[in-house]
């Protein structure tokens, strides 16, 4: 058995840093840059939740960018972002369209659903790709109290399966 203070002193590599894994936004370190931010806000104290001087900046930022009613939330991971983006698109009752094989459907854990409390309404596609004649098969309900309403169709650019939507597909779904 190892030492423990060896195993925590262990810095080592344990990986090829030349293979690449493209799979998962979880899959790479993280860019220089980051590092080096994460370096430079590491030393001292900011208060929590929000009210720091990065998020203060990250905002303001933000503001430059998209406009002065713009928000950004900042997560973890891809499946965060995921469920905020998703959760501020929809009302308590609503539903994402989305392909049977995405990877919100197949990929996150469940995430939408148990923490996000959005119902997916799958649909099974031969390419991985919607159309709007695959999302009218979901796209109905508005009148029924009973069902999860569908407010937003999410799509994937790469597909699961690898395929990609071209504008004029996009422009169609829109």
């Amino acid at each position: 058995m190892a030492d423990p203070a060896t195993v925590r002193t262990d810095a080592r590599r344990h990986h090829d840093p030349q293979v690449r894994g493209f799979a998962s936004d979880n899959y790479a370190g993280a860019h220089p840059e980051i590092l080096a931010a994460i370096a430079l806000a590491h030393g001292g104290h900011q208060v929590a939740y929000g009210e720091d001087d990065y998020t203060g900046h990250l905002q303001r930022v933000m503001h430059s960018h998209f406009g002065p009613t713009a928000e950004a939330f900042p997560v973890f991971n891809g499946t965060g972002a995921n469920l905020v983006a998703r959760q501020a698109l929809t009302d308590g009752w609503g539903a994402v369209i989305c392909a049977e094989s995405a990877h919100i459907n197949v990929d996150e854990g469940g995430a939408p659903e148990r923490m996000g409390g959005l119902k997916l309404l799958t649909v099974p596609t031969p390419d991985g790709k919607l159309t709007p004649e695959l999302i009218d098969r979901q796209a109905y309900g508005w009148d029924d109290e009973h069902r999860a309403m569908p407010q937003v169709v999410s799509i994937t650019q790469n597909t699961e399966l690898g395929t990609v939507y071209t504008p004029d597909e996009i422009r169609a779904i829109c």
